[in-house]
């Protein structure tokens, strides 16, 4: 990787768009270059799809719940809890953790007969001892992209030390 495709992964975040074209316009690199890297991209497996951000709120699914599960610990638990968790309807991320609890589970439901659902899939999960639930309120900050959150130059010194 290089500054040329850190712009480019830049200008998707910036953009939230993968088009040749509009990510030309955005980094003035020249459109057959924009097109060669991004297919490069894509087989290096940095760019993953071309799926569009979905509004989980306007499309239903207003609640977003965040749950901490604290499992027994045995050989490879947390492949097999954390896939176990995974498979529950409702749960859109999973993250093993180190510190206090196991794992931080990310939901987005419609109702709150959809968060009962979700509660008691866990319950049948023996490894998991406890969970403890949180209703976010209010988003104050949702980036699907955190290349939007530095500078390219912040990018560059921090991604391609050489080259800064």
């Amino acid at each position: 990787m290089d500054e040329k495709d850190l712009r480019i992964l830049k200008a998707i975040g910036t953009l939230e768009s993968g088009s040749p074209d509009r990510i030309t316009e955005e980094t003035g690199i020249p459109k057959s270059t924009v097109h060669y890297r991004l297919e490069r991209l894509q087989e290096q497996g940095i760019i993953k799809n071309d799926i569009f951000d979905i509004d989980f709120e306007k499309a239903g699914l207003n609640l977003t719940l965040i749950t901490e599960v604290w499992a027994e610990y045995g050989s490879e638990y947390h492949k097999e809890v954390g896939d176990k968790l995974g498979e529950v309807p409702g749960v859109n991320e999973v993250y093993f953790t180190l510190g206090d609890t196991d794992f931080v589970l990310i939901s987005h439901l419609a109702s709150r007969a959809m968060v009962e659902d979700l509660i008691s899939e866990f319950e049948e999960i023996d490894e998991i001892s406890r969970t403890s639930s949180t209703f976010v309120i209010t988003t104050i900050k949702d980036e699907p992209n955190p290349l939007n959150d530095y500078e390219l130059e912040e990018l560059k010194a921090a991604l391609l030390p050489d080259v800064s």
